[in-house]
């Protein structure tokens, strides 16, 4: 070793050895007390908040400024129902000392324990989250010249997080009036090492266990780059719920100034999928189990008018495939084989060759959404499902239902516009085909198929509840629409061992009136001529259905009457006799190609 050399090294060590004696000199002579209230004196200017520190505080500072403190506070905004929007039993936080002195901050671990954070949004909009400076009208910047004050960039100032842990962490929030969601994780680590970063969760949302394991590409780099730089992220994640995994693989491109692109897998051998509705419940501290019993709708239409959360949907370029096993739907049997892809292209969104097996069954679909972040966004759905039947599908989703048969098949073509369920059904336009082939079914099962399915088999026969069964020999129903108006006319027929029956009118969507006309016909010869059935007609709306009369078939059998008596029953008798000999057809009237359904069936 040359003597040059030997003298530069011993420099460097004198150097070290007397910042880290006065690193030392520097962090012992400081007061905690005194430090405690310079950080909360400098929240308050910054934040307008209050922090609150009860227990004790520790700082070190070589090799890293490192701080240490329990029981901290800070106070919520003034209108918030919690006096406090955070507290921590402990925080630790560390920022690497020499960047420092380049103007960055890089901040190697935040250790978060028991955080218990209050999150609220009121009636008008505003977050308690949202923290400003209070503003003195008098002396604020502007005010007087009108020109806003001028804010220094913060481009100049690089900050990293390397590693972050929460432990026993519970997060409540209230959209206005509505319930309170909580939401409760026992640990959540976010770990960077050099080009990759390392997640692990476990969260718990009412009776929902969720789960994500796995690395990505630095999350540190993707956000310091995300609009400046290209970035490329890869995923080799798992999502658990319930015990139930999903993997998700793939990567994220994203050009400066461009919408990023992506190319996403998922695969699970056996997952559940869960509706927004059905997060809703749980959030309001309602059981899991309450999904499965009927609930009275408070809504004003059958159809919900709550807006959909088209505006959760991303803006973006890019496909996800998806291939699970099995997926477990609410309330219904779990379908198997489910396969597909979701195309992104910015405001659309086309789900494109969806396929699943329903029974023994298969079904498939195409759906496509444009327009999706526009006050009425399109929606447009070409499906059909067939080699099924109503037993496979009932029976596999409530083991106690008696029912035997019922080969079925349908299909649908529909497009419509809006931003809740029941804009895009009250507009729609296309057509809706159900068939149904010879079953048994239980009485007690009808019973529980809901009101409007109960008032239109109540209306078809009357005499219904005096047996303990039906036995249906076909059904066909026709149903096209347009602008959201059904237009029936014979295109619902109904064949059962008693009765052939046949529906006409009409169902207006949007405001949900029913103004339907029954035409049953007995099946057991001859009779008095007077038959009931046709004395009523559907009447009310999807919500609240109700039996009303059919005033022209009230003519009719009261002119056939008046006959039968004049004649002493001679009318009456050939008018049954003429229903003998010209059956109908019912579900042959009302059949319609496939083909002009969903293009390519038969």
């Amino acid at each position: 070793m040359s003597k040059a050399l030997k003298i530069i090294l011993i420099v460097f060590a004198a150097i070290f050895v007397i910042a880290g004696l006065g690193v030392w000199y520097i962090a012992s002579s400081i007061n905690p007390a005194q430090f405690t209230q310079l950080l909360s004196s400098t929240v308050k200017e910054s934040t307008g908040r209050d922090l609150n520190i009860a227990g004790p505080v520790s700082l070190s500072i070589f090799p890293s400024i490192g701080i240490k403190a329990e029981q901290v506070s800070l106070s919520n905004a003034s209108w918030a129902s919690d006096a406090q929007m955070l507290s921590l039993k402990r925080a630790e936080l560390e920022v690497k000392l020499l960047p420092l002195f380049s103007g960055n901050v890089e901040i190697s671990s935040i250790n978060l324990a028991g955080l218990d954070a209050h999150l609220q949004l009121n009636k008008a909009g505003q977050s308690n989250w949202h923290v400003a400076p209070p503003v003195d009208p008098v002396n604020s910047p502007g005010v007087a010249s009108g020109v806003p004050p001028k804010t220094e960039s913060s481009d100049r100032t690089f900050i990293a997080i390397q590693t972050i842990h929460i432990s026993d962490a519970r997060i409540s929030y209230q959209d206005g009036a509505s319930p309170v969601r909580l939401i409760e994780i026992p640990k959540l680590s976010i770990s960077g090492d050099g080009n990759k970063t390392s997640i692990l969760l476990d969260l718990q949302y009412g009776n929902y266990k969720v789960g994500l394991k796995g690395k990505t590409g630095s999350l540190r780099q993707a956000i310091t780059d995300w609009n400046q730089n290209p970035v490329t992220t890869n995923l080799d994640l798992t999502l658990t719920l319930n015990g139930k995994s999903l993997d998700i693989t793939g990567k994220i491109d994203k050009a400066p100034k461009a919408l990023p692109q992506f190319d996403i897998k998922l695969d699970s051998k056996s997952f559940d999928f869960i509706p927004l509705a059905a997060a809703s419940l749980v959030s309001s501290g309602k059981k899991a189990t309450a999904l499965a019993k009927p609930v009275v709708s408070q809504n004003k239409y059958f159809f919900s008018d709550d807006p959909l959360p088209f505006g959760l949907l991303p803006n973006a370029n890019g496909k996800i495939a998806f291939n699970i096993a099995q997926l477990g739907v609410p309330d219904q049997a779990p379908l198997k084989d489910v396969s597909g892809t979701i195309a992104f292209k910015g405001d659309v969104i086309d789900v494109r060759d969806l396929k699943f097996d329903l029974g023994k069954g298969r079904a498939q679909a195409q759906i496509s959404l444009s327009q999706i972040h526009s006050g009425m966004p399109i929606m447009s759905m070409k499906a059909i499902a067939k080699g099924f039947t109503l037993e496979q599908v009932i029976v596999s989703s409530d083991s106690s239902a008696k029912m035997s048969g019922g080969d079925a098949q349908i299909a649908s073509n529909l497009s419509g516009r809006g931003k809740s369920l029941h804009q895009l059904i009250g507009n729609a336009n296309g057509a809706v085909q159900i068939t149904v082939g010879q079953a048994r079914l239980d009485s007690k099962l009808l019973n529980t198929a809901g009101d409007l399915a109960i008032t239109i088999m109540d209306t078809l026969n009357p005499m219904r509840k005096q047996s303990n069964h039906t036995v249906l020999e076909c059904a066909v129903a026709y149903l096209p629409v347009s602008n959201g108006m059904v237009n029936i006319r014979d295109s619902v027929g109904v064949e059962t061992d008693k009765l052939d029956i046949v529906l006409s009118g009409t169902v207006n969507l949007n405001t949900e009136v029913i103004n339907l006309k029954i035409d049953p016909h007995q099946k057991s010869g001859f009779t008095t001529g007077v038959d009931l059935g046709s004395l009523v007609k559907l009447e009310g709306t999807l919500q609240n259905p109700k039996a009303g009369v059919n005033k022209e078939g009230l003519v009719n059998s009261a002119v056939s009457i008046g006959l039968g008596f004049l004649t002493g029953g001679i009318s009456l008798a050939a008018e049954n006799a003429k229903s003998m000999s010209t059956k109908r057809q019912p579900c042959k009237t009302a059949m319609h190609s496939w083909a002009d359904i969903y293009p390519g069936s038969n």
